[in-house]
């Protein structure tokens, strides 16, 4: 598909190439300058309703009184209001525009969850509450996994994992506890090129020493490489499927078969399972663990220090070894069980537990109104648009920007790289710097590590085609004046933002994190 200048949508007419008048407030209309919170200088003396003055008590602190100022800003109800409303203006969301990040799945987040996440039987219980009064929560964790197990054709599941990076530790805490219990002592673990980045993080994180996979030319990783490196030392490989250059694994299944010929176990990364839900099941692939991120395939809320959610289903080699709490029938109910000693009864010699408590039970009550509301023909749709989107963004630019690896079909992202930049003196962070000006969140940029100038686009099945086509035409725009030697527009983005780019270098080497009284940084 080539998208021709008559069939672009139109951009408004520029009146003037001059710089903005600057305002005498700092303002730009309804994008209002403002400062941070303890440079408003208010007062702690101010408040909202008038008490009478205590009478002398004798402190209750022993010796812990405040002996400074409090250091807070000081600032009535209404001040603090419009400071954060003003700070959220300034922020990019799902919910003002495509979020074209690679490998991030940013997907609408549906309301109709947000509503049954907020009813007073989820939104209220408390994790200590006796497991009688919590029967309806219980049985909608045992509902969740088993989704889950049917969607993934898995045998286990745990849910407590809180994010992704946690689902890929306690994976492989469960392949190191049957090694373990095997008596095998294993040290490496095989991690593709094309693997998520934080892939060898975790394996090293369990004690492992990671052992790296280059990629083919085109993007995939090939079965005779991974057997190449199979020894009775590697206790498992970690692939990302579809991985991170927007590509299936074709040779998944002889992958997996080499890897268990050599008693080794297969975790997979599932933060791409958006892909392929519906469509494939990763158990009928070989794969031993794989985590799930509920913040990306089931249209959850990401985080931001939460509240992200990573279960991860297991196979029946690994089944046994799921980490505490899990959920059983037991009569007309379920329980959870939550020791070792009742696990062990039912066979089981579980990780113990993960975290405090039982997962993020408010993102497991959203994935299930995901879930009931879309179908199992739903999801399959969603995971088939997802694909189809990032295949429309590939052919919309696919003559104005390079692809890595040839023009071949993506899954549900799609990667470009930096060689249609070659001699602009532009660079892909330049590129990047330039989409905000043009109201866009830049793509995921550098990532994979394996494509030089990488530039990655998940647009997800939430966006139409009205959206993919402006979004198509902009990047074009952008492509052509690049290729024209427009250095300035680059260079100097973004101009429009509210603050200008960053020295990257002197950030990274001096970096100032604390705001001193001063009003300097320190």
């Amino acid at each position: 598909m080539t998208i021709h200048k008559d069939d672009r949508p139109t951009r408004p007419a520029e009146t003037s190439t001059a710089a903005p008048r600057a305002t005498f407030t700092g303002h730009r209309g309804l994008d209002q300058e403002e400062a941070l919170i303890f440079e408003r200088r208010g007062s702690v003396t101010k408040t909202g309703v008038d008490l009478p003055e205590p009478s002398r008590t004798k402190s209750r602190l022993a010796g812990l009184e405040r002996t400074a100022p409090i250091g807070l800003p000081g600032l009535s109800e209404p001040e603090t209001v419009r400071h954060y409303v003003r700070l959220s203006r300034k922020n990019y969301s799902i919910d003002a525009g495509l979020y074209p990040l690679g490998s991030c799945t940013m997907k609408h987040n549906p309301r109709l969850n947000e509503k049954i996440a907020r009813l007073p039987g989820f939104a209220d219980i408390h994790p200590l509450q006796p497991q009688r009064t919590v029967q309806g929560a219980i049985t909608l964790m045992q509902m969740v996994s088993g989704y889950l197990l049917e969607l993934t054709g898995m045998s286990a599941v745990a849910l407590s994992p809180r994010a992704g990076a946690h689902g890929e530790l306690c994976g492989m805490l469960a392949i190191k506890a049957a090694h373990e219990a095997k008596g095998s002592k294993r040290s490496i673990v095989l991690v593709p090129d094309s693997a998520h980045g934080t892939n060898p993080a975790t394996a090293a994180f369990s004690g492992y020493t990671v052992k790296s996979i280059p990629a083919r030319a085109d993007g995939t990783v090939a079965a005779e490489a991974v057997r190449a490196a199979l020894t009775d030392e590697v206790a498992a490989i970690m692939l990302t499927n579809p991985n991170t250059c927007g590509l299936f694994e074709p040779e998944i299944v002889a992958i997996a078969e080499a890897v268990h010929a050599a008693g080794a176990y297969f975790y997979c990364d599932g933060a791409n399972f958006n892909a392929i839900v519906g469509k494939v099941r990763p158990g009928d692939l070989g794969i031993d663990a794989m985590h799930i991120n509920l913040h990306k395939t089931f249209s959850t809320p990401h985080g931001g220090g939460g509240p992200g959610s990573g279960p991860v289903v297991l196979s029946q080699a690994l089944a046994s070894y799921a980490p505490l709490p899990y959920a059983v029938r037991e009569g007309e109910g379920f329980k959870l069980v939550e020791d070792a000693e009742t696990a062990g009864r039912q066979g089981n010699a579980p990780l113990g537990r993960l975290t405090a408590f039982h997962g993020q039970m408010g993102m497991l009550v959203r994935t299930l109104a995901y879930m009931l509301s879309h179908g199992s023909d739903g999801m399959r749709q969603a995971s088939e648009d997802a694909v189809l989107n990032a295949n429309y963004v590939r052919a919309g630019l696919r003559d104005v920007m390079s692809q890595p690896f040839g023009d071949q079909p993506c899954m549900h992202e799609v990667l470009f790289d930096d060689h249609f930049l070659k001699d602009t003196g532009i660079t892909t962070l330049d590129f990047a710097k330039a989409m905000i000006d043009e109201g866009y969140h830049p793509m995921t940029v550098y990532f994979p590590l394996v494509v030089h100038g990488a530039m990655l686009i998940e647009p997800t099945e939430s966006e139409g085609k009205g959206a993919l086509d402006q979004f198509v035409a902009t990047l074009r725009d952008l492509a052509e004046a690049a290729s024209r030697g427009d250095a300035e527009r680059f260079k100097q983005a973004p101009r429009l933002a509210p603050r200008r780019r960053l020295d990257e270098t002197k950030a990274a080497r001096e970096p100032r994190l604390r705001w001193k009284d001063d009003g300097s940084c320190a």
